[in-house]
């Protein structure tokens, strides 16, 4: 925890590319060539069904409910998508969403969100517990950002979306008629990646040059600026602290060019940016961020990190409701 303490380690923590991403001219927004040309770089290189899918398939099925929502029409074979509910779902209860995937290259997201389903059944006596664990499967095999149409899944949670993934989601959530969501907490990972890969794509699909960003070290959590539950966001931070370590500011005391509010804990407008975790309008949401590159993580910490994310939100939770 803390700042870096020589300059080393924080350079190591900045993305600093050199030239123009390899695809697109500077100052010329791409075309459907030059998307063709990126989507053609793409490759499968983990399996959805393998990572995913069977490890649903042996849940134990007395306490979960394995349901599929839809399917991605540009193959809906191979990604087919799947929520698990629990069983003892009653009216009276507060109800819980975890959404992992929604950018399929952020492992952890996905995988916390299983280990959660594996490992905390506990909950489902006291809580409503919805979990779409891989909400965008062709990115978690091509170990991408985008989905197959270039489009941020996590900027698209927004009425009239066409992003289908995202689509998807909110339409199965309408139909569950929750009245109200209590907590929905959107697993996520920023990694060394953002700054050499995705970020870079990102600027140049606009035609623009991507500027050096500091990539966090850490966990960190990124709350609704419209709904901060500011003691809500410390509880989920003091839970990962069990774990993992917590994402110091920059110099300029901000994460991601935002300022730092508490320790490990920046505000954005999440709605208005179309973040999942705006979708349900729920209570208590938040966006968990954890650091997969770190020297100081490993897989299993960072799965680790994000059930903790996942059962402080359910402790607080839970500490409001009795």
């Amino acid at each position: 925890m803390g700042c870096p303490d020589t300059e080393e380690e924080a350079t190591a923590a900045v993305s600093t590319p050199t030239s123009f991403y390899t695809i697109g001219t500077p100052g010329k927004p791409w075309t459907d060539v030059e998307r063709a040309q990126w989507k053609a770089g793409t490759k499968i290189q983990r399996s959805y069904k393998e990572e995913v899918l069977d490890r649903l398939d042996k849940l134990d099925s007395n306490i979960w409910e394995v349901v599929q929502y839809g399917a991605l029409s540009h193959d809906p074979q191979r990604y087919p998508l799947f929520t698990v509910k629990s069983r003892n779902w009653q009216g009276n209860k507060p109800s819980l969403l975890v959404t992992g995937g929604i950018h399929g290259y952020e492992t952890s997201g996905v995988q916390g969100a299983i280990l959660f389903l594996q490992s905390q059944a506990k909950y489902t006596n006291d809580v409503n517990i919805l979990v779409a664990p891989c909400v965008s499967p062709w990115a978690y095999e091509h170990i991408q950002r985008w989905n197959a149409d270039l489009k941020d899944p996590n900027r698209s949670f927004k009425k009239g979306s066409e992003t289908e993934e995202s689509k998807a989601l909110m339409v199965y959530l309408e139909s569950l008629n929750v009245e109200q969501w209590t907590c929905h907490v959107d697993l996520h990972e920023t990694t060394d990646t953002d700054g050499s890969e995705f970020m870079p794509a990102k600027h140049a699909e606009a035609g623009l040059m991507y500027e050096a960003e500091v990539i966090p070290d850490g966990f960190y959590l990124v709350g609704d600026s419209e709904n901060g539950q500011l003691d809500f966001q410390e509880a989920v931070v003091a839970n990962v602290r069990k774990v993992t370590h917590i994402a110091p500011p920059d110099n300029n005391g901000n994460i991601i060019d935002e300022p730092v509010v508490k320790d490990g804990i920046i505000l954005v407008p999440a709605k208005e940016l179309g973040l999942c975790c705006s979708v349900t309008g729920g209570e208590y949401v938040a966006t968990t961020e954890v650091y997969p590159d770190s020297p100081r993580a490993t897989d299993e910490i960072c799965n680790i990190a994000q059930v903790a994310a996942i059962t402080g939100a359910l402790d607080y939770v839970l500490s409001q409701k009795n």
